[in-house]
């Protein structure tokens, strides 16, 4: 989509790479399966890490803890862990990830939408 400006001197390439960065970028923080669905599941409360685990029950449990991290490193998603036994560990929606709730809500939509058609 986007090309890389030769001598960083091309304006309009340029323009190009700032206009489709926003994209990038966001396609980078939520590269990854689940992490969408995390999101959703997350949007009106916060959730145990056992939750989470129990609503994708696909997922290996690796895998949903690296989804988690990425999401909390992005700043998405924040981790709260309360001094218990055994450890109890809640997570939530940041504001940064609230902002992000329209985007996903869209996609369902879309989904909905479009998703049972067949061409």
């Amino acid at each position: 989509m986007s090309r890389i400006c030769k001598d960083g001197f091309d304006k309009e390439c340029i323009k190009e790479q700032r206009e489709v960065y926003g994209i990038a970028y966001t396609q980078n923080i939520l590269s990854g399966r689940w992490k969408y669905i995390i999101l959703w599941y997350l949007k009106n409360k916060e959730r145990r890490y056992s939750e989470i685990k129990a609503f994708l029950w696909d997922i290996s449990q690796g895998s949903l803890t690296k989804q988690l991290r990425e999401l909390e490193s992005d700043g998405l998603i924040s981790r709260k862990v309360y001094p218990e036994v055994p450890p109890r560990v809640d997570y939530s929606l940041t504001s940064k990830g609230k902002e992000f709730i329209p985007i996903i809500d869209l996609m369902e939509e879309f989904g909905k939408k479009f998703g049972e058609q067949v061409d």
